[in-house]
């Protein structure tokens, strides 16, 4: 280990992991040292970047709290979270394409009943949202559990600015695979950008922005879970997602309503939004 260069230094290293007794974690030490190398070569930071590049990650990590994780934004803003996403869940055809998990759904979550209004006493447009769940035969999945959460009119969470817990439900599909409820509907919103992500973000060009979706969790006994969101058509963000998670198969569109019969048999003083969307879950892959 005398005498080493730029030359030499990595096959150095990769020989001292060689050593790894555990073959998964000696495949994974290997392919860090082997890019990690190949990127300083590419770039030669100069010592001064070296150490803003430690600094950075640095404050990246301190960052971190119960409420926060920057490094969790650090992965999705680089795509890092899509890519792990796409490579452990490469489904069948037909099966609804999955998303970004997000940092906002919580356990606390309430179950409803079908038909029940998850924002009752938050302020907007109201949004009745219906669909169907089934597996890649089209069999309807009775009892499916479906989660659901998103932001309020002005792009933020309850758990962001609220103590009790609002825009977000579990229900239970019905025996023939549909669900519906009620709730108002969300907006586009920056992720969080006070950090050294934001300041990534800021020197790159690029906005915070995600644009309007809705969340949702869905299981199924025998099927694997889907975590996925449903964009709406016309966002100014569709195509810039800091987080690329936009898929064209999860765009919709709402259908505008006005006062009357809503669907579930509820009189509607006010105009309404209409979101409907089916979802296909995928078998669940056996070990």
């Amino acid at each position: 280990m005398r005498d080493l260069d730029e030359t030499t230094i990595t096959d150095e290293v990769l020989q001292a992991i060689s050593r790894t007794p555990d073959a998964r974690v000696r495949d994974v030490s290997e392919a860090i040292v082997r890019h990690l190398h190949a990127f300083v070569r590419e770039i030669e930071p100069t010592q001064a970047e070296w150490e803003f590049g430690i600094d950075f990650l640095t404050r990246v990590g301190q960052m971190c709290s119960n409420v926060r994780q920057e490094f969790i934004l650090l992965s999705d803003t680089l795509g890092v979270s899509m890519l792990v996403d796409a490579i452990n869940h490469r489904k069948p055809k037909g099966a609804t394409e999955t998303t970004v998990f997000g940092p906002f759904f919580v356990e606390q979550r309430p179950e409803l009943p079908l038909g029940a209004n998850m924002s009752t006493g938050v302020d907007g447009v109201p949004m009745f949202v219906s669909g169907t769940v089934c597996d890649v035969s089209g069999r309807p999945l009775a009892g499916a559990t479906i989660d659901s959460w998103h932001s309020d009119d002005e792009g933020f969470y309850d758990v962001q600015r609220r103590e009790d817990l609002k825009m977000r439900a579990r229900f239970r599909a019905d025996d023939r695979g549909r669900f519906w409820f009620w709730s108002v509907r969300p907006k586009f919103y920056p992720i969080p950008d006070d950090g050294p992500v934001g300041e990534m973000l800021a020197a790159q060009g690029r906005h915070p922005y995600r644009p309007e979706h809705v969340h949702f969790m869905i299981a199924a006994e025998g099927q694997e879970t889907l975590v996925t969101h449903v964009f709406i058509e016309g966002d100014p963000y569709l195509d810039s997602d800091v987080v690329f998670g936009v898929k064209n198969s999860l765009i919709t569109n709402y259908r505008e309503c006005q006062p009357g019969l809503a669907p579930d048999g509820t009189e509607m003083a006010v105009p309404y939004l209409l979101l409907e969307y089916d979802f296909v879950l995928s078998p669940e892959l056996r070990p």
